[in-house]
């Protein structure tokens, strides 16, 4: 994809009712995704190419997606569903959902994602053990983000 067809793309995005686009190639990966920050609704590029591909000078804003961890996970993973922010009980008072070394059955409420002021569930898809949870209460986490280690039961 050379950088007219990319341009292309975020200008025909940005014109969509999408909220996130995601294109793979075998060289080339880009997700876009329109978000709010101070009101503006800025898409986000993630890119395999080397930057000295793509000119320095880009109409629209872009954001470069930066690595989310960089610890190395080890096992199988329950990841974000959404963008949003982690909380790890239903209030400051109350205790966690789940702890390290919890066993959870299917449908028990893992944590809750708020988006826009929305209080949504994650639940547990099957029964499992908590091995790690690797996103502190309170923090952002995007989509697809590794939020517990578990070992299936």
């Amino acid at each position: 994809m050379d950088f007219k067809e990319i341009k292309e793309l975020i200008k025909v995005f940005d014109k969509s009712e999408l909220n996130k686009l995601k294109v793979k190639d075998s060289q080339f990966e880009i997700a876009l995704q329109k978000g709010f920050e101070n009101n503006v609704q800025v898409p986000v590029l993630q890119s395999k190419i080397q930057s000295s591909v793509i000119p320095n000078v880009i109409e629209a804003p872009l954001v470069e997606k930066v690595a989310s961890s960089e610890k190395e996970i080890l096992g199988k993973t329950i990841d974000s569903p959404m963008i949003g922010t982690f909380y790890a009980s239903p209030s400051p008072e109350a205790p966690e959902f789940v702890k390290v070394g919890d066993k959870v059955k299917k449908g028990q409420t893992l944590c809750i994602l708020e988006a826009m002021k929305i209080m949504n569930e994650v639940e547990a898809e099957f029964d499992c053990k908590i091995v790690d949870i690797l996103v502190e209460d309170g923090k952002p986490v995007e989509y697809d983000m590794p939020l517990f280690v578990i070992e299936t039961i």
